[in-house]
C-alpha cells in the first residue's frame, strides 16, 4: 500500500509511524557554512535518523559555477538522487539540524523545481526528533542505486537578469530572508561580496520570524499569514524569495506554499551573486 504524505510538512509523530514504510525515503540535508569548521556529512556520520542518507547541497549542485550550491542540470540532479536510492514514486522526507530546516527547505524546493512534488520537510527537524527521544542511528546507510527522472520547471527560479529586470518593473514582490543587520547593510554577509545591503524594492522578512524558537517548527499558518501581511506582502501575488545563497529563502517559499502560494520563486544566486556583481544596484538602511 502506497504511503501518502499529509502535506509539505510532516510531524515527528507521523514520521515515527512511517519509518518502516518501504516507499518513505529520508534525506539528512544538514549543511553548515565553512566558517563553522563543521560539515553536514560529518554531522550525519555522527548520528542521523534511522535509514536516512545524506543529501549534500554542495554536491548536488552545478560544480562549474563558482557561486555556492547553484542548481545542477536536471540530468545531473536525477543521476545523483538515483544514487541516493530514490526513485519516482518514493515519498521523500527531508530534514536538517538548523532550526527545523534551511538546507532541507532548499532540497524540498529542488525536488519541486525538478518536477517532483512527493516531498515534505520534517517539522522541527533533527533537534525536535532527538528531544523527543525518538530513535537515531550511527551506522551509515548504503542505498541501492535507483532510477530517478527529473524535468526542470523554470517558473520556480529566478536568475540575475530576471532580478535586474524586476528592479525596474517591480512586477514581483521580493522578500529577503536574511537577518535585519545584513539587510540594512550594517553587517557583513557570509559569502565574499563587494557590496552590503539589499536589492532595491525588496522587503525584509527574516526566516527566523517564521520559526518557533523552542521547537524549531514553523509557526502556525495564521501566524505565518500575519508575518507576511506585516511585511507588506500580498501572498496572492507573485513573490520571489532571496537570502545569502538560496537556502533560508526556501523556508519562506515553504511558508508561502502552506498558505496557498505554490508559484513563488527563489533567486538562486541570492546575495552571493548580487553582492559580487559589478552592475547591481543596492539599497541600505538610511
Amino acid at each position: 500500500m502506497s504511503t501518502v504524505l499529509p502535506g509539505p510538512l510532516v510531524s515527528t509523530e507521523w514520521l515515527a509511524e512511517h519509518l518502516e514504510a518501504p516507499d518513505v525515503k529520508i534525506l539528512d540535508c544538514t549543511w553548515l557554512h565553512e566558517s563553522s569548521n563543521m560539515d553536514g556529512r560529518t554531522q550525519y556520520r555522527g548520528r542521523h535518523l534511522p535509514g536516512s542518507v545524506h543529501f549534500d547541497i554542495d554536491h548536488v549542485a552545478d560544480k562549474s559555477n563558482p557561486l555556492p550550491h547553484m542548481l545542477p542540470p536536471a540530468a545531473e540532479f536525477a543521476k545523483k538522487v538515483g544514487l541516493l536510492g530514490i526513485s519516482n514514486g518514493d515519498k521523500i522526507v527531508v530534514y536538517d539540524r538548523l532550526c527545523g530546516g534551511a538546507a532541507a527547505a532548499r532540497v524540498w524546493w529542488m525536488f519541486r523545481i525538478f518536477g517532483y512534488d512527493d516531498v515534505a520537510l520534517l517539522d522541527g527537524g533533527y533537534g525536535k526528533w532527538v528531544k523527543e527521544k525518538k530513535p537515531s542511528d550511527m551506522s551509515p546507510v548504503r542505498p541501492e542505486p535507483k532510477t530517478f527522472t527529473a524535468s526542470f520547471n523554470p517558473a520556480l527560479v529566478r536568475n540575475l537578469g530576471d532580478m535586474l529586470a524586476n528592479v525596474a518593473s517591480a512586477a514581483e514582490q521580493v522578500i529577503d530572508a536574511r537577518g535585519p543587520a545584513k539587510f540594512a547593510g550594517s553587517q557583513d554577509d557570509v559569502f565574499p561580496v563587494k557590496k552590503k545591503g539589499h536589492i532595491p524594492g525588496s522587503v525584509n522578512l527574516p526566516w527566523g520570524d517564521l520559526i518557533v524558537e523552542e521547537t524549531g517548527t514553523l509557526i502556525a499558518p495564521d501566524a505565518l499569514a500575519a508575518r507576511f501581511t506585516a511585511a507588506g506582502i500580498d501572498i496572492t501575488k507573485p513573490v520571489i524569495a532571496t537570502c545569502a545563497s538560496g537556502t533560508i529563502s526556501a523556508v519562506v517559499l515553504l511558508a508561502l506554499f502552506i498558505l496557498g502560494n505554490k508559484t513563488a520563486a527563489l533567486y538562486d544566486g541570492s546575495w552571493a551573486e548580487w553582492g559580487l556583481a559589478e552592475d547591481t544596484p543596492t539599497a541600505a538602511a538610511a
